[in-house]
């Protein structure tokens, strides 16, 4: 009888064994193939309801006056240059979009996502990265934003980071991202350091915008994602599900400076009337202040920079 008794928990840590081996491969094979999330998250999950909420709304000219303008101030600029030695990250004749994929990469290489106890005090492309280096090597979505921004603009890129919002008010979550203006092409472009880093582009490999992507999401376009910034795949992985909920309505500061959320550095700077919130027609905004712009004027909020 203890033979028997022997055989069968054999057999039975034998089978465990088997179906434990058969899930490591299963998940190997699914992380390999980006589909790490599972298609029970609930943001993948509403994919199809958000797509739809972003058809069912649409921008539309207004005569709202605003101008986005990003001051660089020199002194500073090269102070970031030389503490980061940017110049050493891409070549000399690079283009803006190879200089902001470099500078992006670096970014999301080196820092984490992450959501510290105690955030980041100073929000300047320098104390961010003693920040990483010396308290907690990760941050959140908009910690990177400014970072990558800063470190842009020092290098003499005009860039902006911008606030990608749902159309749930209920909804806490919310995302940063980085768009470079690209004089080569005369447009802006997307580009995100968060999340190991993504930028998106249409089949001809042309980086896109913000709007753009939108507009991908409404006409139902493929548009090509690179996470890791590389590896390009039109797959609907998380990231895609993720920006289909936070390309609903947008914010920017109206005029951006170094030191923009580290206000004591910069008490007589022009920071502009506040931000410049683009929505659909007919939606409310939630969750803004009395001086921000409120428009529905795409075209001008894409349009080129001051």
């Amino acid at each position: 009888m203890k033979k028997f008794w022997k055989y069968l928990f054999r057999i039975v840590v034998g089978i465990f064994a088997v179906i434990g081996l058969l899930v490591t491969i299963a998940y190997c094979f699914i992380a390999a193939n980006g589909y790490f999330i599972s298609i029970y998250d609930p943001v993948v999950a509403a994919e199809a309801e958000n797509i739809e909420l972003l058809k069912q709304s649409s921008f539309k000219p207004d005569t709202v006056q605003y101008q986005f303008a990003a001051v660089c101030d020199s002194a500073r600029a090269r102070e970031i240059m030389d503490y980061f030695m940017l110049d050493t990250l891409y070549r000399a004749d690079a283009t803006t979009w190879e200089k902001a994929l470099a500078i992006s990469k670096f970014v999301a290489t080196n820092i984490p996502h992450d959501q510290p106890k105690d955030s980041p005090k100073h929000p300047n492309a320098i104390d961010l990265w003693k920040y990483s280096q010396e308290v907690n090597p990760g941050f959140n979505c908009r910690m990177h934003a400014i970072l990558n921004y800063e470190l842009m603009q020092a290098a003499g890129l005009t860039a902006r980071y911008v606030t990608c919002l749902p159309q749930d008010r209920n909804d806490q979550d919310c995302h940063v991202v980085n768009e470079v203006w690209l004089p080569e092409l005369g447009k802006w472009a997307f580009i995100d350091s968060d999340m190991d880093g993504h930028y998106c582009t249409d089949k001809e490999g042309t980086p896109l915008n913000l709007l753009e992507m939108r507009q991908k999401y409404v006409a139902g376009e493929q548009m090509v994602m690179y996470p890791g910034f590389e590896n390009p795949t039109s797959k609907h992985d998380y990231y895609y599900s993720y920006m289909a909920k936070n390309t609903y309505w947008f914010s920017c500061w109206e005029t951006l400076h170094f030191y923009q959320e580290n206000r004591s550095q910069t008490d007589n700077k022009d920071f502009g009337r506040g931000d410049i919130v683009i929505v659909p027609e007919h939606f409310e905004p939630f969750h803004i202040d009395s001086t921000d712009i409120v428009t529905t004027d795409a075209s001008r909020f894409w349009m080129p920079p001051k």
